[in-house]
């Protein structure tokens, strides 16, 4: 049909938003922007939830309607909650893709951290085992997310970075933060504490066959009947 939108094509307002914005910009008023991008404000605001859902713009009372810095993480864990709804064993698919990310970019990250870093590593490796070997004990999952997602952080590459931020929570909402089995965690915190040394003492070789090992050991719980529990918001 002659209407039809070209399904790559960007709305008129993620449009203005891209070309005429920048971060922190405080967006005009719907009548005044309806005006300008000459489309309806019921249209305007159709295509304003879309760019909300997608974090590219802030929307709050007091602050009115803001553009937001990049991130893919919100489009990346919208599909994702699609498909592990719709199948929850998509998750390990999507885990899979999160593992050869990880290693993909493994030296380049690793290359790129700086000894604050090493130092926040360091710091997080500490609080897990406190955590572990407490009493009571606790399992140590912020720990765990931040560990990995320091590691990535100097990459300055927000399609990595909304992957790996997507896993985790995603991790979280499929239930893998509350598996209780010590054994596990002890093993799993024991590779973690390998990557760290290695990270610290610039062995990136070391820490890479630290990470693959690891990963071994998701891939066999991931399988677990936990899965079922896949559908977050």
């Amino acid at each position: 049909m002659a209407n039809e939108r070209n399904p790559v094509e960007l709305s008129e307002f993620m449009r203005f938003l891209a070309l005429q914005c920048q971060d922190g910009d405080r967006l005009p008023a719907l009548s005044s922007l309806s005006d300008q991008l000459d489309i309806s404000v019921a249209t305007l605001r159709e295509q304003m939830e879309v760019a909300r859902t997608l974090g590219l713009v802030e929307v709050r009372p007091k602050t009115g309607i803001r553009r937001q810095p990049y991130t893919f993480k919100p489009a990346v864990l919208q599909t994702l909650t699609y498909a592990t709804t719709t199948d929850p064993a998509l998750f390990q698919a999507f885990s899979d893709l999160r593992t050869h990310v990880e290693m993909a970019y493994w030296r380049q990250a690793v290359l790129a951290l700086t000894a604050e870093d090493h130092q926040q590593l360091t710091c997080l490796l500490g609080r897990a085992m406190a955590r572990l070997n407490g009493q009571p004990v606790q399992i140590p999952h912020e720990e765990h997310r931040a560990l990995h997602l320091t590691i990535y952080c100097r990459l300055n590459n927000p399609f990595v970075t909304g992957i790996l931020e997507a896993y985790w929570t995603a991790y979280e909402a499929v239930g893998l933060n509350l598996y209780t089995d010590m054994a596990y965690l002890q093993n799993v915190w024991a590779y973690h504490r390998r990557m760290v040394e290695a990270i610290c003492a610039g062995r990136v070789e070391d820490g890479f066959r630290a990470l693959t090992e690891h990963t071994d050991l998701l891939f066999h719980r991931a399988n677990k009947p936990i899965l079922a529990r896949a559908g977050f918001e």
